[in-house]
Parts: C-alpha cells; structure tokens; sequence
C-alpha cells in the first residue's frame, strides 16, 4: 500500500490546512518533474520568459543583481524614470545592484522605489522602520544606504505602510504615464505567494476577472505555511517572532509589470531545501489564483534559480 500525502489526507490535520484550490494529484505529478522538464516551455508562457538556471548562490545573486542594475541603467540612458516593486526576499542580489552602480557611476535619482510587502498586525501598523525585522530596515540597509551619493531620494522609496501602500497604484500610474516602465523583482513564496499575496485569497472572489483588479490589502491574514518559511528564512526559526499579518501589494500591480525579475534560492544544505516545489508550480502549472506565482511565466522577463531546485525531488533522511 502506498503511504504518502494524499492516500493519509483525508481526516488528517492537514485537511483543511493547505489551500482549497490546490489539486493535489497534479501537484504531486509535477514534484516528479526533475531537470530540462522543469523549464520545458508551456503555452502560457510570455515568449520573452526565461528561467535562468544559476551554478551557485554566488552566480544567483549577481546576475540577479546585474539584471536589476542593468534595468536601472537604461531607463536612466534613455532618459525615463523607472518604477521598481522591490521584494525582501531574496536579498543578496541587492549587494551586486549596489556594486554594478557605482562601479558604472549611474545616479539613482529617476528610480522609484515601492517595497511589495511589510510585516503588520490585523489593522496594517507595521513594525517600526530600525527593527531588524522590518522590510524597510531591510532595504535601507541593503541597498538605499550602500548606494551612498548615487541613491534613490528619499521621497522616491516607498513602503508598504497603512498609510502610504493604498497610494501605490495611483502613484505607479502616474509614472507610467510619464513614460515609466514598472519591473516586479520578486521572490516565490513556499505556498506559491507573490509579494504577501496568498493563494487562500483567491476563494474571496467570483471570477478571475476580479482577482486581478485588486491593488493591495492591509493586515492580511498569511498563510501558516508562510509563517513558518519565515521563521525558518529571516528569524533563525522563532515562530513566535514572526507576524501573522503583512501589508502587501496585490495582482493588480505586480502583474502590470513591463519586465520581470524573479529569483528562487531556497535551498539549505545537506540537501535540504524548501523551494523546488514551488518553483515546478510556478513554471509548470497553468495560471489561476489558487498559486499565484503561476501567473509570472506570463510576463516577459527573466527567472533566476538556483539550479540545486530543479533536481529530482525525492526523499533523503537528514
């Protein structure tokens, strides 16, 4: 007899735990998935997508921190500014962004800067800006502050707080309309999240239609599988430390995009890992709300992944 997940499901704890939407079976069939079939291009796919597979988490993060830069060097040659929605999550691109700058000497004054997310409670205050916890502590330190005189104006940084995320798409589209691009950098959550927007928001709406229209949410409830991943990735695994709340941006903005810019590093050591199946989800499944990031492949750009992810997933006892 078969023992896994889906012959034990049904009156265990889980049932009722991971996102109704989430067909289970097909899931599964595309976990099996392992190597060039993991990039195999599907029809969905924006012909100008392309998964880039990275030898090492030193390639990941420069390419990906070279392709940030490079989007931020010619809008500045082509005299545009620039709309970037900015992830915590992945991180060590921004350390080569900073690097490829200044070693070019491009000034950051057209970039505007708008962090996709923010940790808060159920009304949407957020964690002070000099907690080490808090997204706009992350980016200050990461990238606005290391860029020194060649930086974004502070008046062009944007984070996701109660008062200032419902601004985002009025803000967003006056830029466009001054002839901006918008480029979503991004990183996949464990239950297929973009931004903070989760997969179980999708049995809110009637129509996909209508999924799309929304802009943003304050204090949204994130998924438990969410809260772990966290505490297992920034909080050196104190659950108790990690809000279950965060504002974030929704697919009316980080799907308007002109140009992507996608990373997935999940993995530890060991060969322990929390990503790969996310990232076969993200690149494999159709689009629908149910997993968010499936709508990504839609969009022309680039997704940057440590190749480790899409080696066979099977199990290893550590």
């Amino acid at each position: 007899m078969a023992v896994y997940l889906i012959s034990t499901y049904r009156g265990s704890l889980l049932e009722g735990f991971l996102p109704a939407g989430w067909d289970l079976a097909k899931i599964d069939r595309l976990g099996a998935l392992a190597g060039p079939a993991v990039l195999a291009r599907r029809p969905w796919w924006h012909p100008q997508f392309e998964p880039i597979p990275c030898a090492s988490y030193a390639d990941f993060d420069t390419f990906m921190g070279h392709e940030i830069a490079r989007e931020i060097q010619l809008a500045r040659q082509a005299g545009r500014p620039l709309a970037l929605i900015l992830p915590v999550g992945p991180m060590g691109m921004y350390r080569w962004t900073v690097y490829f700058l200044r070693e070019w000497g491009v000034p950051c004054d057209h970039v505007h800067g708008f962090n996709m997310d923010e940790w808060s409670d159920a009304q949407g205050n957020t964690l002070p800006p000099d907690n080490s916890g808090a997204f706009q502590y992350a980016m200050e330190q990461a990238l606005y502050g290391p860029l020194g005189n060649q930086t974004v104006p502070a008046k062009q940084r944007h984070f996701a707080l109660q008062t200032a995320l419902p601004a985002y798409d009025q803000q967003i589209g006056d830029l466009k309309k001054q002839g901006a691009n918008l480029v979503t950098v991004f990183g996949i959550g464990r239950v297929c999240h973009i931004a903070f927007w989760e997969p179980q928001f999708a049995a809110e709406f009637a129509s996909e239609a209508e999924w799309k229209k929304q802009t943003h949410r304050l204090g949204a409830k994130l998924h438990p599988l969410t809260v772990e991943q966290n505490a297992l990735t920034s909080f050196k695994s104190r659950t108790t430390l990690v809000p279950a709340c965060a504002n974030t941006i929704g697919p009316a903005l980080f799907l308007a995009a002109d140009q992507i810019i996608g990373g997935a590093d999940g993995t530890f050591n060991r060969g322990m890992q929390w990503q790969g199946l996310s990232l076969r989800m993200t690149l494999q499944h159709e689009p629908t709300p149910w997993i968010p990031s499936s709508y990504m492949p839609t969009l022309a750009g680039r997704l940057f992944f440590v190749k480790e992810l899409a080696e066979p997933l099977v199990a290893e006892c550590n």
